[in-house]
């Protein structure tokens, strides 16, 4: 199996969303953050991709046919370059909702560090404030014109570097149309799934034990 989807989109642009409709369309099992919390033998991977450790890339997606969200957008370049036939999602959203998203679930997630219930878990947000705050935001990650900034420049970057006939940018609220279209496939006649909202986030996904 090699990854047939690269999802270049920062999270809370709708990767989750974007994960059960590429699951539902044949592009699964599709690899997000929640793959990482629920199955802790991934976390030392992307640990050492943290810390600038070779990494294989096979391995890591050796039981996936797509992958979204963090820790893998953080290296859409490099997955890119490893596997030139699969195609580039890049999910946007207006950067004062995405923001604010940002606010209120990784911001509170990232400074619960060390107070979460489990060990794994508290790694995984070791892991993630290294290769998201750290890495992508420069250590500025609660300085919100800083993190809009980097956010536009990072959609720029990824549609001035992937050929078009292998992106498409996708807004959520597009739907089924766009996605389908750009994969060669018929819409399915099921809403666009709409999961892990803010509240979602804050009060069910990180709550483990």
């Amino acid at each position: 199996m090699t990854l047939q989807i690269i999802g270049a989109g920062f999270g809370r642009t709708g990767t989750n969303s974007l994960k059960l409709a590429l699951e539902h369309l044949g592009f699964g099992p599709c690899h997000h953050m929640f793959e990482v919390r629920d199955n802790p033998a991934q976390l030392p991977g992307w640990e050492a991709a943290a810390r600038g450790g070779a990494i294989d890339w096979d391995r890591i997606f050796e039981s996936y046919r797509s992958q979204v969200d963090w820790p893998g957008a953080r290296y859409w370049r490099e997955l890119a370059r490893h596997f030139p036939k699969a195609k580039v999602i890049l999910t946007v959203r207006d950067p004062d909702q995405w923001y604010d998203s940002v606010e209120a679930t990784i911001l509170p997630l990232l400074a619960s560090r060390g107070k979460l219930p489990t060990a794994h878990l508290n790694a995984l947000i070791e892991m993630a404030d290294e290769t998201v705050a750290a890495q992508v935001f420069g250590g500025r990650m609660t300085d919100r014109a800083h993190a809009k900034a980097v956010f536009r420049d990072h959609i720029a970057a990824v549609q001035a570097e992937i050929p078009k006939d292998r992106l498409l940018t996708f807004d959520m609220r597009e739907g089924w149309e766009p996605l389908c279209g750009f994969l060669g496939l018929d819409a399915p006649g099921i809403p666009f799934p709409k999961t892990n909202s803010s509240k979602q986030f804050a009060e069910e996904e990180w709550k483990r034990d």
